[in-house]
């Protein structure tokens, strides 16, 4: 059984930052071992353990990739979550589905039966689902919303006391996403959002998401901001810089989590997490990045051990996104 100490460091020569072995160049994909956090050990250890078994249910999720350019290349928001979250201790913002995210609300952009052929997904109560609360959280957890009083609008400066009491209510399910809205006369931009990717938890996982990825560009004159009192760490980074210091221990130390310092990327992070990074990372910029039309694929990484350590196993297309060019490793 693969051994659990020095869980970060590979015994086959794979290396520890998203380990690659090339699957017929040709194809455009590259099969790669991503290093399993060590707080996912436990649950990796057991599920080898007692053989396999049925998956635990994986609760509907969606992501916000927030990004606008900068100096230093396209920087994305990044936030720490507490309790070994599915999407990552350091991760996008975003979170499960909510029984109300289903409701009907005002809304701006293409419509449901459009959202539901780009995303796939022939439900269209699940399709709302999605989008309401890609937008509801992002919100909860910034303050950034993406709504306006019609489809040329975007509301502003929402970083007001009202605005933070709107986001602890929603935040504590005391009051509905879309009386929030409706009060201020506003309905959501979903032109705003871009789809990128599905993710799905490994099995063995104790809490695992079925997540979609969306992106957005940070709108003008608003400001992200952690949700008082529930909000530890959060911060602008360069996905370039990330990227190159993956092996590093700089993001981890930054987040100043237990569960992160002294840990590189990988090990704080999910896949879909750095393969996105890696992806904004190519990007010449926001508008680049966002104009991309993307063959939407669904990941579901797999357990795997290899020289006695635990890894995820998942397969990635080599190709740059937004005009960048490829970076090496």
């Amino acid at each position: 059984m693969p051994s659990s100490s020095n869980p970060g460091l590979p015994g086959n020569g794979v290396d520890p930052a998203a380990g690659a072995v090339p699957d017929r160049p040709s194809t455009g994909l590259l099969r790669r071992l991503f290093p399993l956090p060590p707080t996912q050990y436990d649950a990796a250890e057991s599920w080898v353990a007692f053989g396999a078994r049925t998956p635990r249910a994986a609760r509907r999720a969606s992501s916000v990739v927030l990004i606008r350019d900068s100096a230093a290349g396209v920087e994305t928001y990044l936030g720490y979550r507490p309790g070994g979250s599915p999407l990552g201790s350091i991760a996008f913002p975003g979170g499960s589905i909510e029984a109300t995210d289903e409701d009907e609300v005002p809304w701006f952009g293409p419509s449901l039966s459009e959202w539901a052929a780009r995303l796939g997904i022939l439900d269209h109560r699940l399709v709302r689902a999605h989008i309401v609360c890609a937008i509801r959280e992002l919100f909860e957890e910034t303050g950034v919303l993406l709504a306006g009083h019609d489809v040329l609008s975007v509301v502003e400066n929402c970083s007001s006391e009202d605005w933070m009491a709107a986001r602890e209510a929603v935040a504590g399910q005391d009051k509905a996403f879309e009386s929030v809205l409706s009060k201020r006369g506003l309905g959501l931009r979903t032109d705003l959002l871009r789809p990128l990717s599905h993710w799905v938890s490994p099995g063995f996982a104790h809490r695992r998401f079925d997540t979609w990825y969306f992106a957005a560009a940070m709108p003008l004159r608003q400001t992200p901001s952690l949700l008082r009192g529930k909000g530890i760490w959060a911060g602008w980074m360069p996905a370039a810089q990330v990227i190159a210091e993956r092996g590093a221990t700089a993001l981890g130390d930054e987040a100043g989590a237990q569960d992160t310092i002294g840990l590189p990327l990988s090990l704080v992070t999910t896949p879909a997490v750095e393969v996105i990074l890696e992806k904004i990372a190519s990007t010449r910029g926001t508008v680049a990045y966002l104009s991309v039309k993307r063959e939407l694929k669904s990941y579901h990484p797999e357990l795997v051990a290899q020289g006695g350590h635990y890894f995820l196993d998942i397969t990635t297309s080599t190709a740059t996104e937004g005009g960048g060019r490829a970076r090496g490793r």
